[in-house]
């Protein structure tokens, strides 16, 4: 089994695309655990601000069918595929990091992690004892030392996520 982690995020209907694709995960994967839910801005376009949180999980399924059912989360709650990559998403889900595996081809590990703030605050939060792969470094690390503006991060709750 392969340890992994991904980001989500919405600004279309967010509530409710998150959390139909959390409900999902963590039907699919029961040891699915998941950051905080965030509000931030739009990020490369001028559009309603996003909800962006983290999740970990194991899973047998490979980087590529992982990424094929990731792909299917998104197209259940209505992504378009056409879209611009800066612009508004019903459910945007990325796999991050794979089992600590560095494969340059199927972007892993993601450059999102080290560029923008809900990505790598919401993964440190989760796994910050995890080191990032080709790095000496712990995602708590290298969140710690990251000059990415954290401010833009405002913890929200989902009534989806409440016990």
């Amino acid at each position: 089994m392969a340890g992994v982690y991904v980001s989500l995020g919405s600004n279309i209907n967010p509530a409710a695309n998150i959390c139909a694709c959390a409900q999902q995960l963590q039907q699919d994967f029961p040891d699915t655990v998941f950051s905080r839910v965030y509000q931030t801005p739009a990020e490369g376009f001028s559009g309603a601000p996003f909800l962006n949180l983290a999740a970990g999980f194991t899973t047998s399924l490979s980087p590529g069918t992982l990424k094929q059912y990731l792909r299917n989360l998104e197209s259940k709650q209505g992504r378009n595929r056409n879209e611009k990559k800066f612009s508004s998403r019903t459910l945007d889900v990325d796999l991050l990091l794979y089992d600590g595996l560095i494969i340059p081809e199927q972007n892993l590990p993601h450059q999102d992690i080290l560029a923008y703030p809900f990505v790598l605050y919401p993964l440190a939060e989760i796994a910050p004892a995890l080191p990032y792969p080709g790095l000496s470094e712990s995602l708590a690390e290298l969140a710690k030392r990251s000059t990415l503006p954290q401010e833009t991060l405002t913890a929200v709750s989902l009534d989806c996520f409440r016990q």
